[in-house]
């Protein structure tokens, strides 16, 4: 028993001039509280893991209190169903509140306080000391921090810094599940984890066969445009390794450029290319329609244009992949390239299938009110 208890049953003997019996009643009290202090309590447990950068972190196991920060970060933390432990966001996750599916799902989140600004410019950048420490977070969740830079920063305050990554910006990377299963160890939430992967794998392989065999020399060849990188951009904009493309085995003509990931391709190249069919981007949508009232003998000179075999995919890079929307883009471009193989999908549903698994809420009317209903030929061109 401790001085502390020890002086307590001093003061009530003295103080109360309690019976016998009534005494006992309070030292086995205190007997029993003693005990208990002197047992660890299950938030002093702690965990040691290793995080995305090879860096060994002790921290608390199942913590209370967490914040997300950098690209990607908070997704992935709801991904898992930790929306409670979430005590501050970055300024960035409350501006375009109706861009990305998992803020749309967790709308409330916006009512908790500012952690910091966030934002591509931020990355492997030093965050808002003063408001991270001020929400008080039992562990800090951190994308694409260098070793070096999360060690400092974790010595500095004091809180274990867990990095973690979706591998290269703009596509899909299975490095992400990794990530994931790491979330899914620090929150208890293994389980949860696991199922998150093997959902998102089972839509891969279902999204393959559906299109084996389908003859190569039969496939349109297809271009996607608009693409986001590190800001917006117009039809110049594309990925060799377009994940929606890549899901469905399609004909993707950038490929031609022997290059893997982020390209700006020249408008006569397009022009040379003329896919057959060409997909654009939600988040630069707005340019290409611009660009195609200034600039008509161009979009004129493409034959997707003039065949409007034009389709309009949801943003899937914003604030990193939006992996529950590489998934509902695939099915859309399937559907427009093999649509005998996707006669049974319908996409509204197959949305609201995919993010109230993902997220628990179906969030395709709010998208499409935003974006345009995914897979329709843009309205400039109706």
């Amino acid at each position: 028993m401790s001085i502390k208890s020890l002086f307590l049953l001093r003061e009530i003997r003295k103080d109360l001039r309690m019976n016998k019996a009534l005494l006992r009643v309070y030292v086995i009290i205190l007997l029993i509280t003693g005990w208990i202090l002197a047992e660890p309590c299950a938030a002093d447990e702690k965990v040691t893991v290793t995080d995305m950068v090879g860096r060994e972190v002790t921290l608390p196991k199942d913590p209370e209190r967490i914040i997300c920060i950098s690209p990607g970060t908070l997704r992935l933390i709801l991904y898992v169903g930790a929306k409670h432990q979430v005590v501050g966001v970055e300024d960035i996750e409350k501006a375009n509140p109706k861009t990305r599916p998992y803020w749309i799902a967790n709308s409330e989140l916006s009512r908790l306080p500012s952690i910091g600004p966030g934002g591509p410019n931020t990355i492997n950048k030093e965050p808002d000391l003063e408001k991270v420490l001020a929400v008080n977070p039992d562990v800090v969740f951190i994308s694409y921090m260098d070793k070096i830079k999360a060690d400092t920063l974790q010595a500095k305050i004091g809180i274990p810094i867990i990095v973690l990554t979706y591998g290269p910006f703009g596509t899909f990377n299975e490095i992400v599940y990794d990530s994931i299963r790491l979330v899914g160890r620090i929150l208890d939430k293994q389980d949860r984890a696991q199922a998150v992967i093997d959902f998102i794998e089972g839509s891969r392989k279902d999204l393959n066969s559906r299109v084996g065999g389908f003859p190569e020399d039969r496939k349109p060849a297809v271009y996607v445009g608009g693409i986001g990188f590190k800001g917006t951009h117009g039809i110049e904009s594309t990925e060799t390794i377009y994940a929606p493309f890549e899901w469905v085995r399609a004909k993707n003509i950038a490929m031609s450029e022997g290059k893997k990931g982020h390209l700006f391709v020249d408008k006569e190249k397009i022009l040379a290319w003329n896919p057959d069919i060409i997909f654009i981007d939600s988040g630069g949508n707005e340019l290409v329609r611009q660009d195609y009232v200034k600039n008509p003998d161009f979009y004129h000179g493409l034959k997707a244009f003039g065949n409007r075999a034009v389709h309009i995919l949801h943003s899937f890079n914003w604030y990193m992949t939006n992996i529950g929307t590489v998934i509902t883009d695939a099915y859309a471009v399937g559907e427009i390239l093999y649509p005998e193989r996707f006669d049974d999908v319908n996409l509204e549903m197959k949305f609201d299938q995919v993010y109230k698994f993902l997220l628990g809420e179906p969030v395709y009317r709010q998208m499409a009110e935003t974006f345009g209903s995914l897979g329709e030929v843009p309205k400039y061109l109706q």
